[in-house]
């Protein structure tokens, strides 16, 4: 593989990406992929500094536009020291949430606007944007119940329930725009029929 493969993995709280992310590291390292997991907000030192700011304190801590700011500043430091490198390295790349998230969460349920999101996707990523997206779907108010089981609501659990229901109409909404790089898998079946699920998916995606 002389060009990486990108893959983002987005999805309301409790939705288990981070246990999916972790299994298909394992599987894609078995087959002979050389992989890298990272995540958002976050995944370089710069951009975890910039996490520590978005994820604690009250709810309205900050509004959607400086939220979508912040997120972006994180995301560029993201991309230009981790990311991109290790695609032009031919490695799969694995991403616990991406641009996608901004749409959603500061977007459809923040409600920034949209053209100032677009906009900067378009200066900021320049480009960069996953092969494929695995966008792992729940009822919020099963996600969220999960979330408060793993103990403690971090700042975005705690935006109630009508946000959380934005936020995954507004998942499902960019699934139908981009249906070649979106796969919407059910998070709310049983574990392991959720890895076969995305396993299923990457293996076609994939030279196997």
């Amino acid at each position: 593989m002389t060009q990486g493969y990108f893959i983002s993995f987005e999805g309301g709280e409790g939705a288990g990406k981070s246990t999916q992310i972790k299994r298909l590291h394992a599987h894609l390292q078995a087959s002979g992929y050389e992989v890298i997991t990272t995540r958002e907000p976050g995944g370089s030192p710069g951009a975890e500094a910039i996490r520590e700011l978005l994820v604690n304190g009250e709810a309205d801590r900050w509004s959607p536009v400086t939220e979508a700011l912040l997120m972006y500043a994180a995301r560029r430091d993201h991309v230009e020291r981790v990311i991109r490198p290790a695609l032009a390295a031919g490695k799969v790349v694995l991403c616990d949430r991406f641009a996608d998230s901004t749409r959603a969460y500061q977007g459809a349920g923040g409600e920034a606007p949209t053209t100032l999101i677009s906009s900067l996707e378009d200066h900021v990523l320049n480009g960069t944007v996953p092969n494929l997206t695995l966008i792992l779907d729940l009822p919020p108010e099963i996600g969220l119940k999960r979330a408060e089981e793993r103990g403690g609501a971090a700042r975005f659990e705690s935006k109630g329930l009508r946000f959380h229901q934005r936020l995954r109409a507004g998942y499902l909404e960019i699934a139908r725009q981009e249906p070649e790089r979106c796969v919407v898998v059910n998070a709310d079946a049983e574990l392991d029929a959720v890895t076969e699920a995305i396993w299923a998916v990457v293996v076609q995606r994939l030279d196997f």
